[in-house]
């Protein structure tokens, strides 16, 4: 008896002791980009911000510490699926987020919002068929869905009185829904539409070949990244900057400017958050990444800043206990947070209803190539998918 009791009394003492240790286990954050290849400079925007997020909120949510396991996709969907089983089956992640390619998320999409039941916050993709039919109470998103973008540089062109148009995009996800989303909104003539191979093709001289010969009063395009790059710089070799006036959504940012440089100069472009947007959250933000890294941070880190923020909300509501997946879910549903580009509030399909703006490609007084807003485009914008979607 004296044994049995002694050995009871030993294992609520060690339970009383471990439970400060328990109430303290961090709350896990799966993190999926690229950060490796030609466009790692992506990722590493996306993740400068997080760590900035994490600095901001004293490396706690709702009481509780929480940690960032960072996973590089490599810019493939097979890979960036692998990655998400990974964090869903062998880390056990509270939450996943990132992702800055349509084809990854559709490839990861199932993995981590069906089979693992984990809530997924989307810090750039947004696919058109994840904000529609496949719409899921575990998806989130910081971003847009990819038609909306195009969709407000559409409705800007028309108050522009730009006739006609040569679309330009790679031949994937988010190429197909940017081009479809500019088509919604613009009246004009559309010349011509070309999908290039993707991720592969780096040379456009085919494209500026057939652009010049169409003479359309401008270009619309979707490139991001290095592909970005290259499509400025070859549009202002053949000349064609000369003739035919470049407008983008996602190809002239933070992370692009620097090598695209002044050839740059004047482009217009659409975008939910740019670098100036008047806000208190937004003005630190911006300022505290100028500060620690020399430069502007890009749309990209601006979502990822906010999809931190946003877990962050939820568990502060809860005070930390992530326990309930349905009461995780309301608090994020709320979004009770600072955004960066000021109010936030979702849509039935959990994807943001927001302003966008006009931004044009300038150089700030210190002599660096940055964006400014110029024109508000679309108030409370709600995506074109959301009635297919049948959540309430």
């Amino acid at each position: 008896m004296k044994n049995k009791l002694f050995g009871t009394a030993t294992i609520a003492a060690a339970m009383a002791f471990g439970l400060p240790a328990m109430a303290q286990s961090p709350i896990k954050i799966g993190f999926v980009s690229t950060f490796s290849g030609p466009q790692a400079a992506i990722g590493e925007d996306m993740r400068r911000s997080v760590e900035l997020a994490k600095e901001h909120l004293g490396g706690k949510m709702g009481g509780k510490p929480f940690e960032i396991i960072y996973e590089d996709d490599q810019f493939k969907p097979d890979v960036g699926k692998a990655r998400s089983e990974k964090l869903v089956q062998q880390d056990k992640v509270n939450f996943i987020a990132g992702y800055i390619w349509s084809n990854v998320l559709l490839a990861s999409y199932k993995t981590v919002v069906d089979e693992g039941d984990t809530i997924l916050v989307s810090a750039n993709a947004g696919p058109s068929q994840i904000a529609g039919d496949l719409c899921n109470k575990n998806f989130f998103s910081t971003s847009w869905q990819n038609d909306q973008t195009p969709m407000a540089m559409g409705e800007y062109l028309n108050t522009k009185g730009v006739k006609s148009l040569y679309l330009v995009g790679p031949n994937y996800a988010a190429g197909k829904d940017m081009l479809a989303g500019v088509k919604r909104t613009y009246k004009g003539k559309i010349v011509s539409e070309d999908y290039t191979k993707w991720p592969d093709q780096l040379d456009f001289s085919a494209e500026m070949t057939k652009i010049a010969a169409a003479k359309p009063d401008g270009i619309f395009i979707f490139y991001p990244g290095a592909h970005g790059v290259q499509f400025v710089k070859q549009w202002a070799q053949s000349g064609l900057n000369k003739t035919v006036p470049l407008y983008q959504v996602f190809s002239i940012d933070a992370i692009t400017l620097p090598q695209q440089g002044d050839l740059a100069l004047g482009t217009l472009g659409a975008q939910e958050w740019v670098n100036d947007l008047p806000n208190e959250a937004n003005k630190k933000y911006v300022a505290d990444f100028k500060k620690k890294h020399g430069v502007y941070p890009s749309y990209y880190g601006a979502q990822s800043y906010d999809a931190i923020m946003l877990m962050a909300s939820a568990a502060e509501a809860l005070k930390g206990d992530l326990s309930s997946k349905d009461k995780v879910r309301a608090e994020m549903k709320k979004a009770n947070f600072k955004s960066v580009r000021g109010d936030f509030k979702f849509g039935n399909n959990n994807f943001p209803i927001e302003n966008f703006y006009i931004q044009e490609t300038v150089k700030d007084p210190q002599g660096m190539m940055t964006v400014k807003t110029i024109a508000t485009a679309v108030k409370d914008a709600v995506d074109p998918f959301a009635a297919k979607c049948p959540m309430k």
